[in-house]
């Protein structure tokens, strides 16, 4: 049984030792000279107007981490398409409609509250 997951091991076993080895190499063998040009940030090709550390409002934020969340409340719907006729049937139907219409709640307060308002 144990014999099953040695390929797994060796693989994680290679990939640490890679990682050991490229921390290590690479600041020997790469080229050093830095100059204070390399230190700039790089904004494609054009010298930088203003500061990298600006501050962006909180509706950014705000919107950035609603997206992300209704985002993976969507990846839900895919499994559960792909399993609607095969396993889950008219139970899997009505526990997606309640998990659809919590999503649908949650929208309707965030759009309420202006949260997906640019000013």
């Amino acid at each position: 049984m144990l014999f099953d997951y040695l390929p797994v091991l060796t693989f994680l076993v290679m990939i640490v030792l890679l990682g050991i080895a490229l921390t290590v190499l690479i600041p020997l063998v790469g080229p050093r000279k830095p100059t204070k040009a390399k230190g700039l940030p790089y904004e494609c090709g054009i010298v930088p107007a203003e500061t990298a550390r600006r501050r962006f409002s909180v509706t950014f934020y705000l919107t950035a981490m609603l997206f992300i969340v209704f985002d993976v409340e969507a990846i839900f719907l895919y499994p559960w398409a792909v399993l609607l006729r095969s396993t889950l049937h008219v139970f899997g139907l009505i526990e997606m409609v309640i998990f659809v219409a919590l999503i649908a709640v949650a929208l309707a307060y965030v759009w309420r509250k202006g949260a997906l308002e640019w000013d």
